[in-house]
């Protein structure tokens, strides 16, 4: 065995071996592997080697750049809406706030690097910032004021849609991707309560009997589109990688975590908790238990 492992690492056998026993080690003995190799014949320690700058300079950019994409692209949306219902050309309508400030962590989640997360935060930050400044009256933004409240009140910018762009900080910076908590839980709420606001203005004409300010028509909108929201983005975020999932066991729990969301929402509880507190909260929590993390 010594003189198979000499012959194997390159070593001259000595001269008491014949040439016929040199043929049989070599036809007998496996060469030993790259890991075996290394072992034997590194001598000094290898040295840590730090990641490259460029590198780290490499991802900023390349999230800085996302962000800057994402902020432009929701700004123009939410815009877009806030100059049609100045104009009276559509009707104020919440539901239109959504989808702009839901597509920041939407587009920025399938980053790599590890600052992404805080990257994407900074898009609902923005908008933050924006209601804060005309909630206070410290600037005035009529047609963002008629967009997103529903009694056209700039302190009504406070409440209800301040609480949405805190849930979304909340969702990116905590859960990211690394669990589906935070997917559903933005799901049901941008989704679902969002679709199920306009639904249930447009064809509410049935009420819920426990909730006479609660549509069927709104409530099972909310199940149904929350349902394949969050369907849609943890299929999303699996075909890329970042999480792995049975999807028969995950359909039947997002069903459930659904129809709680969505009881939840219906409940006559709106004049002391507001539903983007409530649903995400009830999401959550739910998510949480079911999924185990």
């Amino acid at each position: 065995m010594a003189y198979s492992a000499l012959i194997s690492l390159g070593a001259q056998p000595p001269a008491a071996v014949t040439s016929s026993s040199t043929k049989f080690l070599r036809r007998h003995v496996a060469t030993p592997s790259p890991t075996f190799r290394k072992h034997i014949l590194i001598s000094t320690p290898r040295k840590f080697r730090r990641p490259s700058a460029t590198v780290f300079s490499d991802a900023v950019v390349q999230d800085a750049g996302a962000t800057a994409l994402v902020v432009s692209g929701a700004y123009a949306l939410v815009s877009i809406f806030d100059n049609l219902t100045r104009r009276s050309i559509i009707e104020q309508d919440y539901f239109f706030w959504h989808p702009g400030q839901f597509s920041a962590d939407v587009f920025i989640l399938d980053s790599t690097s590890t600052g992404a997360r805080y990257f994407a935060s900074l898009v609902p930050s923005i908008n933050c910032l924006r209601l804060v400044i005309n909630g206070l009256s410290l600037a005035s933004d009529e047609g963002l004021v008629k967009s997103v409240t529903r009694e056209g009140k700039p302190e009504e910018l406070l409440k209800g849609p301040l609480y949405y762009v805190l849930v979304l900080i909340f969702c990116a910076i905590v859960f990211w991707r690394e669990s589906p908590v935070g997917m559903i839980s933005l799901a049901m709420m941008c989704g679902g309560d969002g679709i199920a606001d306009i639904m249930g203005r447009r064809f509410g004409s049935l009420k819920i009997p426990y909730n006479q300010q609660k549509s069927l028509a709104g409530s099972l909108s909310m199940f149904l589109f929350g349902f394949l929201v969050s369907v849609g983005m943890l299929y999303y975020y699996t075909v890329l990688g970042f999480i792995q999932l049975d999807w028969m066991w995950t359909i039947e729990r997002v069903a459930f975590v659904s129809f709680v969301a969505t009881f939840v929402e219906s409940l006559p509880t709106t004049g002391s908790v507001d539903d983007n507190i409530s649903v995400p909260l009830a999401s959550m929590l739910t998510a949480i238990l079911v999924f185990g993390y």
